[in-house]
């Protein structure tokens, strides 16, 4: 097994099992997000978001074996897990409260069929993003995950009464030093696992507290099964269907750059190949989403601190979690059990995984040459640009439709303006990295 590249080692069950309960755990939050928002927008009752949840698990589970795994021109082989892309958020509201919800579904299938087709000409762009790009844009990632994980830190809803709490903050810095004191003092299977053990004590601790409601557990059915179409046959109308596509040209962006930084903490190489079998993977995962009651899909940009952490690059033990999302989608009861961590506790973590990924970024940057060249000035303004929306979102709030989908996208904003300045600034070195990047093809 020494001779294969990390990403292809296929580790024991047990490893497998725990590290991708890890990823489960750190992206469940994020991942039932979209369908509780969607859901609360569109007026839906109680049972319909509960049926828009499983159906989002399972699919999840299945867009990550997609990617992970692969086949034929399917799938970057990578360990990347699927979920479903906020990016999609605010055009499928749009959408569904013009249209309706049957409009959704449809506009999300046919732009996972336009996405596939796309898949060629758009990962013609590798080209364009030498090192100072990847490591403007990493950098944008890592610090764009930050208020994701200050919201969950203070308890999830920010417009509730006890957001913000200091027992919230306790138990959060609490999981924060768990997770730390794991790491640095242990090495191998333990040390790796220092996320999912900083997870359970965190649970552990607000349980004895009183900071944690089990009562959904009971609630949960034990089977159910996600039938396609629940909501009605999908209905197609160009204008859904262009705005849904806008959203996923925004998502192939933002599938790019989380490309290229699991392939800096992994050491594979991307190449034009990887980035179309992960843009066709976006297309058919989304297409089947739309099939059964889900949405748009892309690689979810949280996990790629817990690698960088935990260091294991398997992509089986991505695909793993995703065998995982399967089974919470089959069996409600366990996906009640995970979504009863404490969303301090996830946020105590994602510090730690969060930072990270801008650590990864900065690393990058390292290696970048700055003396004699203009790349200061591209990194600088890139990163600044790319953390507006993040940072002071109304910013953009006299914007809307299309052109507001764009400019709240802080990575694709960084990647566009890291693209232009180094074209602009370097026009000699970006010359040249394109005749090399045309010779590697």
């Amino acid at each position: 097994m020494s001779h294969l590249h990390p990403v292809d080692q296929l580790l024991p069950v047990r490893q497998l099992v725990t590290y991708g309960l890890q990823h489960v755990l750190v992206l469940y939050a994020g991942a039932v997000a979209v369908p509780l928002i969607l859901g609360s927008a569109l007026g839906l009752s109680t049972a319909e978001v509960v049926l828009l949840i499983n159906a989002n698990l399972l699919t999840s589970g299945i867009a990550t074996l997609i990617q992970t795994l692969g086949f034929w021109r399917f799938g970057a082989r990578l360990p990347l897990v699927q979920a479903c892309s906020f990016i999609a958020l605010a055009p499928m509201i749009m959408i569904g409260k013009a249209y309706g919800l049957t409009q959704v579904f449809g506009a999300v299938i046919a732009a996972g069929a336009i996405t596939i087709a796309l898949a060629p000409v758009f990962s013609r762009l590798l080209r364009f993003f030498p090192p100072v790009v990847i490591g403007s844009l990493i950098t944008i990632i890592g610090i764009s995950l930050m208020p994701a994980a200050a919201i969950w830190l203070g308890g999830g809803n920010p417009g509730a009464e006890d957001f913000g709490k200091p027992a919230n903050l306790l138990l959060g810095l609490a999981t924060v030093a768990i997770t730390l004191v794991i790491h640095a003092r242990f090495s191998g299977f333990v040390g790796n696992l220092s996320v999912l053990i900083g997870l359970f004590a965190g649970s552990l601790i607000a349980a004895v507290f009183g900071m944690t409601d089990f009562s959904r557990v009971g609630q949960a059915a034990w089977f159910e099964l996600s039938a396609p179409m629940a909501f009605g046959a999908p209905e197609f109308s160009l204008t859904p269907i262009l705005i849904m596509t806008l959203a996923m040209l925004v998502i192939m962006a933002e599938t790019t750059g989380n490309c290229l930084a699991i392939g800096k903490l992994t050491g594979r190489t991307i190449t034009q190949r990887t980035l179309g079998d992960a843009f066709r993977a976006d297309g058919l995962s989304t297409m089947i989403g739309g099939l059964f009651n889900s949405f748009p899909y892309n690689a979810f940009t949280q996990n790629t601190g817990l690698i960088a952490l935990s260091n294991i690059k398997s992509r089986f033990v991505v695909a793993a979690a995703g065998g995982l999302m399967i089974l919470m989608g089959l069996f409600p009861k366990l996906g009640a059990l995970i979504a009863a961590v404490p969303t301090p506790v996830l946020g105590g973590c994602a510090i730690v995984m969060f930072g990270m990924t801008t650590v990864a970024g900065i690393q990058e940057l390292s290696r970048v040459r700055f003396e004699g060249t203009r790349n200061a000035l591209v990194v600088a303004v890139s990163v600044s640009i790319g953390v507006l929306p993040m940072s002071f979102p109304a910013l953009f709030e006299h914007f809307h439709g299309a052109l507001r989908l764009v400019l709240e996208s802080g990575i694709f904003l960084g990647a566009i303006s890291a693209i232009v300045l180094n074209l602009l600034l370097n026009r000699e070195e970006a010359a040249s990295q394109g005749e090399a990047a045309e010779l590697a093809d």
